[in-house]
Order: structure tokens, then sequence, then C-alpha cells
């Protein structure tokens, strides 16, 4: 059983997509497509452009999307590869509902590019901060969390990604205490991120409000495939539950070892990272042994799976 997987913000880099593009009509078609609604020349950015402004919240996640959705169209047109769910990191789940035809490309890129720049202004710059706890268990996070609280300063666990790492996320100093905490109670490694907010925090409620006011206007359809979702790590197929999912994601934890798990547990073997960078073939890998990924990023992957399906 196969399932298609899309990465989130921090997968972007410049000269995403080019080959794609110059490969396939469908992969073009789609950059100009989110050029478009965008109202500015998409392939520039991603093509060409400077790595800091890539970078941009607001301009990443769109990026990150056209890329994985040019890349997804154009397996589907060439190859017979389908999936029995689909999942995505963050942002990726947007790419997700997009593959399962739940929403429109053309407002998913729409909403996401609001979707980053509502979560860049919900906190002043240099306020919240994030950091990778490496080399501890999910049980004691909570508590190493809660210990680094002040009446004034908030941190909390932001992403579960793989067995033994996890991202924290709140006020600077909060997330720095319980980053000290966290080493003193055994972490092999704290890793502070070099992130422009403090995503999947309470901190982020202005901007799920906000989101939720965007997401109000848009139709959605229904799902053709599973979504395993990212706040319950449960197979989603109601359409009226999307939504309200997408709200509570921006506010709340990542569950992605979990969802990666539930997706083995019902008969996945076969992992399809669809999109750039390749970060969630690790994870995968770490969090289920003996899981096979493929990863589907440029065009010389299409044509290998064309040739040769899914290698195994």
């Amino acid at each position: 059983m196969i399932a298609f997987v899309f990465p989130g913000q921090g997968s972007q880099y410049v000269g995403m997509g080019e080959d794609l593009f110059d490969a396939f009509p469908e992969a073009r078609r789609t950059f100009e497509e989110a050029s478009d609604v965008l109202g500015f020349d998409l392939t520039r950015l991603c093509f060409g452009g400077d790595p800091g402004e890539l970078a941009l919240t607001s301009n990443a996640q769109p990026a990150i999307l056209t890329h994985s959705v040019a890349a997804l169209r154009a397996l589907k047109a060439h190859t017979v590869l389908g999936a029995s769910y689909m999942a995505g990191h963050s942002l990726g789940e947007f790419t997700a509902l997009v593959a399962t035809g739940a929403l429109g490309f053309g407002d998913a890129v729409r909403v996401v590019r609001m979707r980053g720049e509502f979560m860049q202004q919900a906190v002043p710059p240099g306020v919240g901060a994030m950091a990778a706890v490496l080399g501890t268990l999910d049980s004691s996070i909570y508590e190493i969390c809660a210990e680094g609280c002040h009446e004034s300063s908030f941190v909390s666990p932001a992403n579960f990604n793989a067995p033994g790492q996890v991202v924290i996320s709140g006020h600077k100093e909060a997330v720095e205490r319980a980053g000290e905490i966290a080493k003193s109670r055994g972490a092999r490694r704290v890793v502070h991120l070099d992130v422009s907010a403090p995503f999947h925090c309470k901190l982020m409620n202005s901007a799920a409000e906000r989101l939720s006011e965007v997401l109000y206007e848009v139709e959605v359809g229904a799902l053709d495939v599973p979504v395993v979702t990212n706040v319950e790590a449960e197979p989603n197929t109601d359409s009226s539950r999307v939504k309200h999912l997408l709200y509570e994601q921006v506010s709340n934890p990542v569950m992605w070892d979990r969802s990666v798990v539930k997706m083995s547990q019902l008969g996945v073997d076969d992992f399809v990272e669809i999109g750039p960078g390749g970060v969630l073939e690790g994870l995968i890998k770490r969090t289920v042994k003996g899981s096979r990924v493929t990863g589907v990023e440029k065009a010389e992957h299409i044509e290998g799976i064309k040739r040769n399906g899914l290698q195994r």
C-alpha cells in the first residue's frame, strides 16, 4: 500500500522545480497558475531568487506547495502511481488536500500565502523562537516545557517529528530555559532553529483566527483519498471537518511521527515524498524501521518511476 506525503516549510531551496518546469507541461502550467494567483513571478523566486527572500514564510509556503503540486501533476500524468492515504507536514497538509481533490490549487496557493503572512505577523521579530530537542522521550517533553514556562513567557511542543526528535516553540527566553532543562535531563543535543516565528504553539492563536476568516470563503470538496491530519494523526474523509482541522493545526503540535505510525498500521509500506528537500524521508525511516521512501522532487525521479515503477 502506498501513501503520498508532502513536505513543509524549511524544504525550500533556490533552483527548486526548474527541471520539472522544463521537462513537463503539467509542471509548467502549475507554476504559471501560481504566478497568476499570487500576482508575481514565482518562477523567478524559486529558480534564481535570493535565498533569504525565498525563505520568508509568506514566500516559502506557496513556493513549496507549488513545487509539490507540479511534481504530483507530472507524476500522475506520466505514471500509473496512486495512493491509498495522503499526509503533509504542516504546510504540506494543504498540498495533500489539493492532491485528494478537497482544495482547488488556486485557492490553496492564495490561502497559504496569507497563512504565511498571518504567522509572520502574529509575534514581533525576536520575541519567539523554536528549538529541536534531540534524544529525549516524547513523554518527558511536556514536563520539560511546563518547567520552562514563567508567568510572562511560554513554551510548548510544536513538532513531534520522529522518535527522539521534538521541536519546541514559544517565547525566546522560555525556549532557552526548556532547552537547558532538557540537556540537564539527558537530551543529546538542543538545536536552536533559524525561523521567523514560533510556529505551532498558542502564540499563533491570532494567526489561526485570521486564517479561519479566509478559509470561510473557500469551497472544500470531497476527499478522494483519506488525509491523515497533523492534529489528530488519524485519517479524515469528512470534508466538513477540513477547515476546522487546518485552523487547529496553526497553534497545535504537528503529530508527524504518530501520523507515520498510523499509516504503517493501516498497511502502508511505501511512502512517496512529493516535493522539495527530502526532509521527510529521514523522519519516516527513523519512525518506522524498514519502511520504504521514494522521493519525487526532480524530473529524473518521475522518469525513473515511469520506466521501473517503485524500486523495492
